[in-house]
């Protein structure tokens, strides 16, 4: 599988590039937002990588942060969502917005992307509003700490609980439990908020 791509950018022609890897061009399809933020032809480019099969073949997607790339992982897994909506999704309305628009059940706010019904629109708010919470509370901790720690603060786990309203008794509660079932931070974040949302 490939994760990444950073070599020189050969072309740029509608949503499709062309990296320049070790000698061999890929073409890769990116989000309209990923377009305006590359070098110029002939510089040098880094896009993460997504990956997919068909059975008439393998295409590239790239995207330039890791939520980017995530995001589109997430819309992918809701029926009708493909990965051209996805891409239009992510580029035309921007993956802070998209997610936004989800947590606050904006409808209207997805449909203005490309391929995007108000049926589509609602589904997507449907299935995915808990996994972008998760995501959300993922950037905010992920913001907040050095990149240089190996092991979280023992208490930062029931502060960031704190910052999206719940009280500190069951943030407590829910961050040992948490904790009992898995050293990992992330996995963690999901589990606590997995028990509040019961």
């Amino acid at each position: 599988m490939i994760g990444r791509l950073r070599g020189e950018l050969l072309e740029v022609e509608g949503s499709m590039v062309v990296i320049d890897a070790g000698g061999v061009g890929y073409e890769v399809l990116v989000p309209d937002a990923v377009i305006i933020r590359l070098p110029m032809i002939g510089e040098r480019a880094d896009l993460l990588i997504r990956q997919i099969f068909r059975e008439d073949g393998v295409s590239l997607y790239g995207f330039l942060l890791p939520f980017q790339r995530r995001l589109f992982d997430l819309l992918l897994s809701v029926k009708g969502c493909g990965p051209k909506v996805g891409l239009s999704l992510i580029g035309q309305v921007g993956e802070d917005s998209v997610a936004s628009a989800i947590l606050a059940q904006d409808a209207k706010t997805l449909t203005r992307a490309t391929g995007v019904g108000a049926r589509l629109a609602e589904r997507i708010i449907l299935e995915l509003k808990d996994k972008i919470q998760e995501e959300a509370f993922i950037r905010k901790i992920e913001s907040a700490t050095p990149v240089r720690k190996v092991a979280p603060p023992a208490d930062e786990l029931v502060d960031a609980l704190l910052t999206l309203g719940y009280r500190r008794s069951e943030a407590e509660s829910a961050a040992n439990e948490a904790r009992e079932q898995s050293g990992d931070l992330q996995d963690q974040i999901r589990l606590a908020l997995r028990l509040l949302q019961r």
